[in-house]
């Protein structure tokens, strides 16, 4: 028979494990609590002091517990109050334990949201993951929240693994390495430690980095007596000593002790430096058995060398390893350089030389490192003829390298290009095959290859028109209709690029080619003629030929010097600048810092709020002078951000998954400001900005748009859906920032025809036109939604705002010109075939003028009607409207003519 007072101890132990729980803890105790109470009542007499005032310290901790039931406990507290303790104590002894209690009560209410979004995620490992993260960013964690969730995202990460999750064995090694981490970060007792321990072994026994934090763990205890069959155990694990990565901790671990222990004793530290080396030495070989090419890092042999190096007898053991090191390890740079560093430290020069004439000639991962170091060591060490010969040695050298790197990149080159033309043919027939256009892009936003309108080509082939209701999609954006595509090589432009300055002004392609061909295979040669000098861009295959690239700075070209530099390092990011900025006003703010040679701006079609633009020098100087511009106020509360645009730092593009970062929030009161969001959002994560509706009267208008840095944060605000703020229940989805309200279009999309109405075509813009430019100057002109540039045939697609602005556009008064070409407008339609003219009639030339699609009324086509051919108005026709408002053009019907003709348009662009 089991006794009460057993069956308590029982219940206690387990409910402690739990009582943690913020949402589910309380089963557990409610259980614990009504046995208690129950055990209370049918105690002896003698007992029952004892087990009141136990029972009472019991709910007097849970009542400073964080739980989601504080209420019943408190409600508990107080029948258990009215029953065993004086009436004239009761209202003193609720007043103490509802201040108790309050702490916790808030504590609980800071965690409710994060516990909804978990459940909402499906107790995801990311989920558990980021809410750990967020308890241990606190000033003072509260381990008896924090160990729980350490103990249910473990158990989750458990349940997971055995369900066959692929990343559950990961998350679960990271949630126990932070949690025995915690364990020691706040002195939790040691045997609750060391089981931890046990119970982390024992669940992924293949991390190494457990085991090494548990020698390390029975070393800070005291324990080292338990080192060596801990030691064992770990390397008795036959899926820890097959992985490189897991096996080297562990040996660092004991290695360690060992040195440790040998420090701290008298007498000479070769002594005791002797168990030290020999764990080393044995785990080099278990490393070098485990994979064929080693630890990358070297990081037991470095530690062996640095152990070797701090007794002076004992440095020829780290010659000789290192020595047997290269033998191993024949390619790997790092090995050798090892090798010839311990032999200068210990002046045994003739033998470094040795090393470095030998090596020179290997095929070693990265040579330059070794080259530059015999180099420095031959200036240093050697005499004029011995530097001269490693210079040739050297030169002889890199020739050979760069050769067999040119034609690796070749046999790449063609094998890629084979591939794909395999797997296009396995793919896809070869009379289904569509040929993309292939006319070189001038954007990097354009890198893609263009697609074939099937639409347009079925269309041809059946001889009919493509229906009115068809959407209006610009060509280059269709999906090839083909079943497999190969994915193209990914172009590096930033990394491959150098730029080239001070050029003579009868440089050519041939001398820059001359002057690079054994730097490594030449992708593209740009030459710019700017206004007093020449400069170009030189784009290689690989990024590995630009380091032998910079080395031609400040080298001749026609007896000239020129200067190299890697292109991004003159180039900067800039950001943050007022909404009215333009092309003219970013190059006279940068253009005083040195000479521009380029200005590009971002396409406005992804996101019409994107404001940042790269500033690109001729020269690196010139860039970093413009630094200082940094934080430079150019109107109130707003600093205009500059950066050099490293490649390395460079994240995707800000708005890629805006739609997955942003949040529409519906159904605020008038009465709710910004801040009030912010306050309420931050909880979930950090905010990066609000965007409100407001009425002309400055009031809000009930909605409201709230960005996240992360998407994760966004995901968890969605909790916050049906809050109440301010008296009203708010709505909170993820926004659309492609959706597009319409009365006569279903949510998100829109209408074809409407695309139309307000669309125009430009024809003849100048090569290497960007949107992002001509958008400015037609914002200066009409109100303008959108711009595509199409570069392969030199033209754009401008979709306005609405129908009357693009009218307003094809009726300007003067020719339109852009970068020196005078474009070409015509009106966007299903058929645009001459329906061009010259922008802005001529005063000589009678140009004729095109009557908007939705300036017309047409017959509805039906039973016993024929649909009208496109009405347009020749030149004479237009001249003739001119002379006389109101005639009729001969190539419109009367009736229509009369019921909306060319001077009732004007005025209704008030023209």
């Amino acid at each position: 028979m089991f006794t009460s007072d057993w069956t308590l101890e029982e219940l206690q132990r387990i409910v402690t494990k739990g009582a943690g729980h913020l949402g589910e803890g309380h089963k557990l105790w409610d259980v614990m609590r009504d046995f208690m109470l129950e055990y209370l009542s049918e105690a002896p007499v003698d007992k029952i002091p004892e087990l009141s005032a136990r029972v009472e310290a019991l709910l007097l901790e849970r009542l400073k517990q964080p739980h989601a039931n504080n209420d019943e406990t408190f409600q508990a507290y107080s029948s258990f109050t009215t029953s065993h303790r004086p009436a004239d104590e009761y209202e003193s002894l609720l007043v103490k334990a509802s201040k108790g209690r309050s702490q916790a009560i808030k504590a609980y209410q800071r965690r409710e949201e994060m516990e909804h979004s978990l459940r909402q995620s499906g107790f995801s490992l990311e989920g558990y993951a980021y809410y750990i993260a967020s308890e241990k960013r606190g000033k003072k964690p509260d381990l008896f929240i924090l160990d729980t969730l350490y103990e249910r995202a473990i158990t989750e990460a458990d349940k997971r693994r055995f369900d066959g999750d692929i990343g559950a064995e990961s998350a679960l090694r990271a949630f126990w390495l932070g949690y025995v981490d915690n364990l020691r970060q706040h002195d939790e007792d040691e045997e609750v430690q060391l089981t931890t321990f046990k119970r982390a072994t024992r669940s992924v026994p293949s991390c190494g980095e457990i085991w090494a934090r548990y020698l390390q763990c029975l070393e800070r205890i005291g324990r080292g007596d338990q080192i060596d069959s801990t030691y064992h155990s770990a390397i008795s694990v036959s899926l820890l000593t097959s992985d490189v990565d897991q096996l080297v901790p562990v040996v660092q671990a004991k290695a360690g002790y060992e040195r440790r222990e040998a420090e701290s004793k008298e007498g000479a530290p070769e002594d005791g430096f002797e168990a030290a080396l020999a764990t080393l030495l044995e785990g080099i070989g278990r490393v070098r058995t485990a994979s064929k090419s080693g630890d990358p890092q070297l990081r037991l042999e470095k530690y062996f060398s640095a152990l070797c190096t701090e007794v002076a007898n004992m440095a020829e053991h780290a010659v000789i390893m290192w020595e047997d090191a290269t033998k191993f390890y024949k390619t790997s740079y790092l090995a050798w350089m090892a090798h010839a560093d311990i032999l200068i430290k210990q002046r045994l020069y003739i033998d470094a030389r040795k090393i470095f004439r030998d090596v020179g000639n290997k095929n070693l991962d990265w040579p330059e490192v070794i080259w530059n170091a015999w180099i420095q060591f031959e200036h240093v060490h050697g005499s004029v003829e011995e530097l001269e010969d490693c210079l040739d040695r050297v030169e002889r050298a890199r020739e050979k390298v760069n050769a067999k790197r040119a034609k690796d990149a070749e046999k790449a080159a063609y094998e890629a290009m084979q591939v794909a033309a395999e797997q296009q043919a396995a793919g896809v027939s070869v009379a289904g095959v569509l040929v993309p256009d292939v006319a070189p892009q001038t954007q990097a936003a354009e890198e893609a290859p263009m697609d074939v309108d099937k639409t347009r080509q079925q269309r041809s082939e059946n001889g009919g028109k493509r229906k009115a209701e068809d959407e209006l999609v610009p060509e280059e954006s269709k999906k090839r209709h083909t079943e497999a595509s190969p994915a193209p090589l990914k172009r590096d432009r930033e990394n491959c690029t150098v730029f080239v300055a001070h050029l003579p002004t009868d440089t050519t392609e041939d001398d820059l080619r001359t002057l690079f061909k054994d730097c490594g295979p030449i992708r593209e040669i740009k030459i710019t003629s700017m206004p007093n000098s020449l400069v170009a861009t030189v784009e290689f295959m690989e990024r590995e030929s630009v380091p032998a690239a910079l080395t031609k700075d400040k080298k001749r070209i026609h007896g000239e010097e020129i200067a190299v530099h890697l292109a991004w390092k003159s180039t900067l990011y800039v950001t943050n600048f007022p909404e009215t900025a333009d092309d003219k006003s970013i190059r006279e703010l940068f253009g005083k810092y040195g000479v521009l040679f380029d200005v590009r701006w971002p396409s406005k079609k992804f996101k019409s709020t994107r404001r940042f633009c790269y500033v690109q020098y001729t020269s690196p100087s010139a860039a970093e002078a413009a630094l200082e511009l940094h934080d430079h106020e150019l109107e109130p509360d707003r600093t205009l951000q500059v950066y050099i645009s490293n490649p390395e730092r460079k994240k995707e593009r800000t708005d890629a998954d805006a739609n997955d970062r942003e949040l529409y929030v519906a159904g605020l009161a008038k009465s709710v400001k910004k801040g009030d969001l912010e306050k309420l959002f931050s909880t979930y994560g950090t905010v990066k900005d609000i965007r409100m509706g407001f009425d002309e009267k400055g009031q809000t208008k009930g909605f409201a748009f709230v960005e996240f840095e992360q998407d994760r944060d966004a995901l968890a605000a969605l909790a916050a859906n049906n809050h109440e703020l301010k008296k009203r229940r708010i709505a909170v989805t993820l926004a659309d920032t492609r959706a597009k309200s319409s009365k006569h279009s279903a949510p998100g999309k829109r209408r074809p025809e409407e695309v139309r109405n307000r669309s125009i075509r430009l024809r003849g813009l100048p090569a290497g036109t960007q949107e992002g430019l001509l958008q400015q100057m037609l914002d200066k002109l009409v109100k303008v939604r959108r711009v595509e540039v199409y570069a392969g045939r030199n033209e754009a697609v401008i979709e306005c705002e609405s129908p009357a602005e693009a009218g307003k556009l094809l009726l300007h008064p003067e020719p339109i010109v852009f970068n020196g070409s005078t474009l070409q407008l015509s009106e966007e339609g299903p058929e645009t075939t001459g329906s061009k003219r010259l922008a802005g009639p001529s005063a000589t030339a009678g140009s004729g003028l095109y009557i908007p699609r939705s300036a017309v009324s047409r017959p509805r086509a039906g039973l016993g009607s024929k649909k009208t051919a496109n009405i347009t108005v020749s030149a004479a026709a237009s001249a003739t409207t001119a002379a006389t408002p109101g005639a009729s053009s001969g190539a419109v019907k009367p009736s229509l003519a009369a019921a909306k003709g060319q001077d009732d348009f004007r005025k209704m662009l008030g023209v």
